[in-house]
């Protein structure tokens, strides 16, 4: 748990928007210290990562490199005869307040209809839906995300009966931890966003899960917009870019996937 909410902390901290307030604070402390110089340049990395991270030509060349190794993964995948369609959490928010008694549906919805859809064509007699949360393992009287999308899942036509809850897991590794521990070495049709795949897939595959790629919620799709929309810094192009990097830092320095045996 502690190292859960390390990491979490630590990735906030060193993207946009929080390092433009980290550069600003040290900015302010090193100009106390009449470091006028260390400021000034503490305060221009800040500003650039943020700007540059805003260009949507970035975030879209970054999740490119993802998505494109994801839908790889899937031309290699047969569209039947697995024993369970595994979706990992993301795709909503349970609802937690008497105001918003629906869960709430976050980009990654596409997740759920996906996995909706490959259990209508046959791919797979049972869902697994994964998903835990933090606020509940605090002690908190929360609904768990596995319970929300038990509850999409089931407005969408899904038998009850079908479905099944795994409410432990807070990051992609404890999905797979716990997922193995359901299904075993059963055949699994994984379902997540496609930037996530490549790295769900080295998880499952470094737990020892029989495992094939269902990736969908892709991002770049190169669709038509507006010049002022792909050549401007926007919020969009700044959450493209943050969703690549998170991706991109924890492929390649997550000690956890390379400390997990089979």
């Amino acid at each position: 748990m502690i190292t859960y909410i390390v990491l979490k902390v630590l990735a906030e901290l060193v993207l946009p928007p929080a390092s433009l307030a980290v550069g600003v604070v040290l900015c302010l402390i090193l100009l106390l210290f009449r470091l006028k110089r260390l400021a000034i340049a503490s305060l221009a990395l800040a500003l650039a990562e943020t700007l540059v991270l805003s260009f949507p030509p970035v975030g879209d060349a970054l999740l490119l490199h993802l998505e494109n190794e994801a839908r790889q993964a899937a031309r290699a995948t047969p569209r039947c005869c697995f024993d369970d369609i595994v979706v990992l959490g993301g795709s909503l928010l349970p609802a937690v307040l008497p105001e918003r008694e629906l869960p709430l549906i976050t980009a990654g919805a596409e997740r759920l209809w996906t996995a909706a859809q490959l259990y209508r064509e046959g791919v797979a007699p049972r869902i697994v839906v994964s998903g835990g949360s933090y606020l509940e393992q605090q002690g908190h009287e929360v609904p768990l995300e596995s319970v929300a999308m038990r509850r999409f899942l089931v407005s969408l036509g899904i038998p009850a009966d079908a479905i099944v809850e795994e409410g432990r897991s807070l990051n992609t590794i404890e999905n797979m931890r716990e997922v193995h521990a359901l299904v075993g070495k059963e055949r699994i049709a994984l379902v997540t966003s496609g930037y996530h795949m490549p790295r769900a897939l080295r998880i499952a595959e470094r737990q020892g899960l029989n495992v094939a790629a269902f990736p969908t919620d892709f991002r770049v799709l190169g669709e038509p917009s507006p010049f002022w929309e792909k050549w401007l810094p926007t919020v969009d192009g700044l959450s493209r870019s943050l969703v690549a990097v998170r991706e991109l830092i924890a492929l390649t320095f997550d000690w956890r996937i390379r400390a997990i045996r089979r």
